[in-house]
């Protein structure tokens, strides 16, 4: 016979059970619109489908035996990641400086102003933005007319649209502003009389930059990477409108089995992704940790 609970206990039991009632729809939300929809999509991955498109419960592992056996795929994979770096690097490159003056050179109200003009382009379409995109780099678009206009080409030119580097571009222009904060509130925490501490003990700029500003901004950068990074690894409208079939990443292919019925196939084309994802995510986490424990030591 199993002993009651003891009545010292009780009221503990009722008090933890009390604070835990908060998380309760966060806790719903999260088993409804992920858990589950996770579950499905798994089970979809390790099944088949037929010569009818229809999803046959047979247990395998060949449909992510045919990503990784088929060369195409996997170099659209590695060339999605490699945009994804690049369009990162650069992202951080243009943001830490932008972030640097503002935090440093301009007044509180000038950077709130300044922050909300970074963050305009949020209040309207991302559809939108594309396609304003393609209207400025396209053949007939304003940069070909301009560069037409003052002589430097004879005709329309269309090395700005439908490759690589049109979708470098606009990718970098759609996540510039997640660096930019990330960066902003990082440096806006920042005791910039260290640098200059650093500097009359003799220190260049690039040391004291090295050794004292990045060393203490890091967590900031590599939460502007995570921003930047990973969101790039399924993004498939800005490669369909400006980069066509040169421009198309590892997404594109996804959204093809998807139109295809190929339902098992774009499962576990997607979990290839979500794995890299998390691998991704976990070592910046415990490169997180450690830094953390590195500055409180």
């Amino acid at each position: 016979m199993v002993d009651p609970i003891p009545a010292s206990h009780q009221p503990r039991a009722r008090s933890n059970l009390t604070r835990g009632w908060p998380f309760l729809p966060a806790g719903v939300v999260l088993l409804v619109l992920f858990l589950l929809p996770m579950t499905v999509m798994v089970a979809f991955s390790l099944w088949r489908t037929n010569s009818d498109l229809d999803v046959v419960p047979d247990w395998t592992l060949d449909n992510y035996i045919y990503f990784f056996s088929e060369g195409t795929y996997v170099r659209t994979f590695l060339k999605t990641l490699i945009m994804a770096a690049a369009v990162t690097a650069a992202g951080i490159a243009t943001a830490l400086p932008f972030a640097y003056f503002l935090v440093r050179y301009v007044g509180q109200r000038w950077q709130r102003i300044v922050l909300l003009a970074v963050i305009v382009p949020f209040w309207t379409s991302y559809l939108l933005r594309a396609y304003a995109w393609q209207a400025i780099l396209g053949e007939k678009g304003a940069l070909n007319q301009f560069l037409m206009g003052i002589g430097l080409i004879d005709e329309p030119s269309r090395l700005f649209v439908y490759n690589d580097l049109s979708v470098w571009l606009v990718l970098l222009y759609v996540y510039f502003p997640f660096a930019a904060l990330a960066l902003y509130t990082a440096l806006e925490k920042f005791d910039f009389n260290q640098l200059n501490a650093a500097q009359d003990l003799g220190a260049r700029p690039d040391q004291a930059f090295r050794r004292i500003l990045l060393p203490q901004i890091r967590p900031g950068v590599i939460t502007a990477c995570i921003f930047v990074f990973v969101p790039i690894l399924g993004e498939f409208l800005t490669p369909t409108l400006v980069g066509g079939a040169q421009g198309a990443l590892i997404a594109n292919l996804i959204i093809n089995f998807f139109r295809g019925l190929q339902y098992t196939t774009m499962a576990a084309f997607s979990f290839v992704i979500a794995g890299f994802v998390i691998v991704v995510l976990v070592i910046f986490r415990r490169y997180l940790r450690v830094e953390d424990v590195v500055a409180r030591g």
